[in-house]
């Protein structure tokens, strides 16, 4: 079977880092942009949705199997890279699966985790990490039904949209601890994950 690609969205602006951009901070000597990127990579084929050229990003992702997009229209929010993305989906693919950038927690394991769901409930049209106790986070795999739906959003809600319309054929995974929804959008935010690290090697 032709692999679920994996759509990881990467054109945000971090509004709310006052002015540093947290998808190039380091985590263990490596900018998160490129930790998710890899970790993705060793799950499935990836395409990264990217601020256009020249930034920053791009030499985060330098010598890493992925294929980039960038996004011209990045400023009119998640669903212009969700667009750009769904452009570059192989019209075989059974599904793919929407990955954000800055879920620092989220393991190649996690990935394959909620992947192993699609196949194990294949009457879903959306399948969703969860964290231990059941809320609703990332990565959201969709099925192919569902391209031209996702393909045609716009703004920056994100495809909650799609979501809720496929009630009832949304299968919930869940991943552990608080995995799925723990992100990194402001300066507070990286100085409490990195006070909360332990001290061993972080997860693959």
């Amino acid at each position: 079977m032709t692999k679920i690609p994996i759509i990881l969205l990467a054109a945000g602006q971090s509004s709310r880092m006052g002015g540093i951009d947290k998808l190039m901070q380091p985590i263990e000597g490596v900018p998160l942009l490129r930790r998710i990127a890899q970790r993705a990579r060793a799950v499935g084929p990836v395409i990264v949705a990217l601020p256009p050229a020249p930034h920053p990003r791009f030499g985060a992702l330098e010598g890493l199997d992925v294929v980039t997009v960038e996004i011209p229209d990045a400023d009119e929010g998640m669903n212009a890279s969700l667009r750009g993305a769904m452009s570059l989906v192989p019209v075989n693919a059974p599904a793919a699966m929407i990955l954000l950038s800055d879920l620092p927690d989220l393991s190649a394991d996690d990935l394959r985790d909620v992947l192993r769901a699609v196949h194990a409930h294949p009457d879903n049209l959306v399948w969703r990490g969860a964290t231990e106790d059941g809320l609703p986070g990332h990565p959201v795999v969709f099925d192919r039904s569902l391209f031209a739906e996702l393909s045609a959003l716009s703004g920056d809600s994100g495809a909650h949209s799609v979501v809720r319309r496929c009630k009832g054929k949304v299968h919930l995974h869940r991943l552990p601890v608080q995995n799925a929804l723990l992100d990194l959008d402001t300066p507070d935010d990286w100085a409490r994950w990195k006070t909360n690290q332990p001290s061993g090697p972080s997860p693959k």
